[in-house]
């Protein structure tokens, strides 16, 4: 069986509490962060900056979403209190153990054995978090795995679903090379077989509100043709807008194209479901596909 290891963020968010200000970055960088420096260093980020205020793991964790660890404090007792429920610990854990499972169950050696996750706090204020319905995940680094939430009995209960598709990101990219040329259509079928496999695993009515909150009449009518078009944009900064939608791409100074909030996620959700209802493999084995298998037999999809 595989390791998953939590790191008790609020064991941490307590001292940062309870931490004068001037001490709160430094608990957060060398107690919460410090673990996750190999995920951090991947997208090259370090915990700290060479120079006062320069870019490093606090900016980045405002520019995700996170909670800031000067705002926690004494207003975020109650959160921190939510997330420190033993049972929901015991549930991520599950989700993430259930979710490799499911790969070693189907004979898939997955290379990376150790795993390592934590909960973190979510900014109310971020446009994702709160368009989200204040719950998101952040998987793509194998080994390594992040939700944030904004504690509520909704996100709390959403949050090992969102754990599975974080988990399915960490087993894809044990076999599928990561390139920062990524194509839309490439990050479509990355994201919607998360989606899919969460859903494998938790049922539809946990699917997130990256694809809940696309109707089909407008997944048809007006996603489906911007998609189609943008399918081979690459870049990530260039796919934001098709993936999260114009608000969201305007938060983050990218150029809108004319799509709802989580188009992307919610057409490619739609594409991988038409692929594995059309060929009858299953989303366990279609995770560590190419890309390029997947979309060659979704044509079709575009024209329904």
């Amino acid at each position: 069986m595989m390791n998953v290891k939590e790191i008790r963020s609020d064991i941490v968010y307590t001292e940062i509490m309870n931490a004068e200000t001037e001490k709160k970055n430094d608990i957060y960088r060398y107690q919460l962060m410090k673990p996750f420096e190999k995920k951090w260093s991947c997208i090259h980020v370090p915990l700290k900056a060479a120079v006062p205020g320069g870019y490093d793991v606090i900016m980045a964790s405002g520019m995700l979403g996170f909670a800031l660890p000067t705002d926690i404090d004494e207003t975020q007792k109650k959160n921190i209190e939510l997330i420190g429920d033993r049972k929901l610990w015991e549930a991520c854990t599950e989700s993430i153990q259930k979710s490799l499972d499911c790969f070693a169950q189907a004979g898939i050696q997955l290379p990376v054995q150790e795993y390592l996750y934590t909960i973190l706090l979510a900014n109310p204020d971020s446009p994702y978090i709160r368009l989200s319905d204040g719950y998101c995940g952040d998987g793509g680094i194998p080994g390594y795995i992040f939700a944030s939430l904004v504690p509520n009995a909704f996100t709390m209960k959403r949050l090992p679903a969102a754990l599975a598709h974080e988990t399915n990101h960490n087993v894809r990219f044990q076999f599928i090379e990561w390139k920062n040329d990524v194509t839309l259509a490439e990050m479509m079928v990355n994201e919607g077989l998360a989606e899919n496999f969460a859903v494998h695993l938790y049922g539809v009515e946990n699917a997130g509100p990256w694809v809940t909150k696309t109707d089909m009449q407008t997944l048809k009518e007006k996603v489906k043709p911007v998609i189609r078009k943008g399918l081979d944009v690459q870049g990530l900064q260039n796919l934001n807008a098709y993936l999260y939608g114009d608000e969201i791409a305007l938060a983050q100074n990218c150029e809108p194209v004319g799509l709802p909030y989580c188009a992307g996620y919610a057409c490619g959700y739609h594409m991988v479901r038409h692929y594995l209802e059309k060929t009858g493999i299953s989303i366990v084995d279609a995770t560590i596909l190419p890309a390029d298998e997947i979309l060659a037999n979704v044509e079709d999809f575009w024209e329904e």
